[in-house]
């Protein structure tokens, strides 16, 4: 192995002390080893052939390969001597000898000593030795530089770098630094050690993702497995319902139905009609309701409740859906088959009316920026206005029902609307590209995602199906159980990474689904007509809320938040109701 002989005693190598491993991971030297790379303090080499010891009840973790991990993270965290304990108590080193040699060799700078290690550490890839030599012999030309050996720098490039073929463009890059009086500020200062031994540092980390991990085990491996067994733990969870920072490692992680809003903590009642559509705002503190008594109102959401902050009046007509500017300070409502109004949420005031003359309006939404809004109207056409009122564009045909929901996804391109009784269309404005969902049933409403990926779609059939709509529109996942003959039905995503699926229903019940599995984890009890629409606090995982026919909204949360209030109100059921008055 390139004359360096791996049974070479512990005590005859070279150690460095722990104070000068700290000092040079703080890159204060290029003489030493950095502090999560082991160096020289190796008892014994790697240990090879078959029916290696293993550790763990399932038999499948090697235990060389554990203690090798478990070295690497105790270097990481900077405790160099538990590190180097742990090598030479159990008898197994993190690198063989040849790589601590390789490693010692990059960090002092031995350019072409390192290169003739490289080919003796095992790799049988010659892709990757050669893209591991174009990144060593590349800090040896920047640092040629560095130092003003011009024609050092321009030999090592013509006959080291350029044959190796490896990265053509990179080449043509570094070519320019030979007549560039800048490219020195622009990737190092000149003669600066603690800078130089950073940099150097930072190849070694760019050549130990490049290696195998059997020759240099991968920076962050330990955590990396933690956390996949913590995300595999959260993901089979049906009712994880809060955030990671909450998981421990000190038990397997497991959600009870407490952390799912099962809970009715407060009715709101200032509808005189029907409650339609709501919609909370992306901030999640406020909530906009729209009914079959022609107003909206706006509802603050407060620690204490929710309260009425705005109603709207103006329509004269019911209002069929409302709709969130970007930053929340302004608010959509639409008549069915009417006008458009923009409303200012802090003053409540009618800032314009939308209209086109003989055509109703019969959806509406925002662009990504609040620039512009975008409507559906009854002559089947969408059309993008400027908040002035003045007609930017208009896309005529089969674009819209005189039902439909509209939604822009977050790039501002796509339009999406449901075009036909059974299909939606995906209207890319940028590239003139029209794609269509194509379902066998009549579709009564839909809703986007919050990262735009993917679309929740209400079936007349008493079905819901989830599309992913990145690339190649596919059908993900399909949840059942509510029911609806009549009415439109509208659902929603939700809770902690919207792994929640949530739905009204004509049954009076509101039903929550497990997005990943489908599976159906409740059916909530509380109102007394048909549940037309739900919504999810974006803000807040533990805060659903719903509209009925019978004029309410409820306000649904945990359970443990419903015993509080009882015990604060003695003689309150947990319950809070608000009828607008306050």
């Amino acid at each position: 192995m390139g004359g360096v002989e791996d049974d070479e005693p512990a005590s005859k190598r070279m150690k460095l002390s722990s104070e000068e491993l700290r000092r040079l991971s703080n890159g204060s030297t290029i003489k030493e080893t950095v502090a999560g790379f082991s160096g020289d303090l190796m008892a014994r080499p790697l240990q090879s052939g078959g029916g290696e010891e293993v550790v763990g009840s399932k038999g499948v973790i090697k235990k060389v390969e554990f203690a090798r991990i478990i070295a690497k993270a105790l270097y990481s965290l900077g405790y160099i001597k538990s590190g180097a304990l742990l090598e030479e108590e159990s008898g197994i080193p993190l690198h063989s000898s040849v790589v601590n040699v390789f490693m010692r060799q990059i960090l002092e700078g031995n350019w072409d000593e390192s290169i003739v290690t490289l080919h003796n550490v095992g790799l049988t890839d010659e892709k990757t030795i050669k893209s591991a030599s174009f990144l060593i012999l590349e800090q040896k030309f920047l640092e040629l530089l560095d130092e003003e050996k011009v024609m050092d720098a321009l030999k090592t490039l013509r006959t080291k770098i350029t044959p190796l073929g490896a990265d053509n463009n990179r080449v043509r890059e570094l070519s320019s630094y030979l007549v560039s009086p800048y490219y020195c500020s622009s990737v190092r200062s000149p003669k600066q050690d603690a800078l130089r031994a950073r940099s150097r540092s930072k190849l070694l980390g760019e050549l130990q993702k490049l290696l195998p991990p059997t020759v240099m085990i991968p920076e962050g491996r330990l955590e990396h497995l933690v956390e996949q067994a913590l995300v595999l733990q959260r993901d089979a969870c049906m009712f994880h319902n809060s955030l990671d920072k909450e998981m421990s490692l000190y038990a397997d992680h497991q959600c009870g139905r407490d952390q799912i809003p099962s809970q009715p903590l407060q009715i709101l009642q200032a509808h005189t009609d029907e409650v339609w559509f709501l919609k909370f705002s992306h901030n999640g503190r406020y909530l906009a309701s729209s009914s079959n008594d022609q107003s909206a109102i706006i509802w603050e959401v407060l620690e204490t409740g929710v309260s009425l902050k705005h109603k709207l009046s103006g329509h004269q007509k019911p209002l069929s859906s409302v709709s969130w500017s970007p930053d929340d300070h302004q608010l959509l409502t639409c008549g069915a088959e009417e006008v458009i109004r923009l409303w200012d949420v802090s003053s409540g005031e009618c800032l314009h009316v939308y209209e086109k003359t003989g055509l109703g309006m019969v959806s509406c939404g925002w662009s990504p920026g609040g620039k512009w809004i975008f409507s559906g109207l009854n002559d089947k056409s969408i059309c993008m206005w400027e908040l002035d009122g003045k007609e930017l564009e208009c896309w005529k045909g089969q674009r819209t029902l005189k039902i439909s929901d509209l939604e822009i996804t977050g790039d501002g391109n796509q339009i999406i609307s449901i075009c036909r009784e059974t299909a939606i269309l995906l209207l890319d404005r940028e590239a003139k590209v029209e794609r269509f969902i194509e379902e066998d049933q009549p579709i009564t409403s839909f809703s986007l995602s919050r990262d735009n990926r993917f679309l929740l779609v209400n079936l007349l059939n008493q079905e819901i199906h989830l599309w992913n709509i990145e690339g190649d529109l596919k059908l993900v996942s399909k949840y059942r159980g509510h029911k609806r003959t009549r009415f439109i039905i509208r659902s929603c995503f939700g809770g902690f990474d919207e792994a929640f699926i949530a739905s009204g229903s004509e049954d009076s019940l509101v039903y929550l689904w497990h997005r990943g599995t489908g599976e159906l984890i409740e059916s909530l009890p509380g109102h007394s007509g048909a549940v037309n629409c739900v919504s999810w606090n974006p803000a807040n995982p533990h805060m659903l809320a719903s509209a009925s026919d019978d004029r309410t909204i409820l306000i649904w949360g945990l359970s443990n938040l419903s015993t509080s209030m009882k015990q604060k109100e003695p003689h309150s059921n947990g319950i809070h109701y608000c009828n607008g008055g306050t």
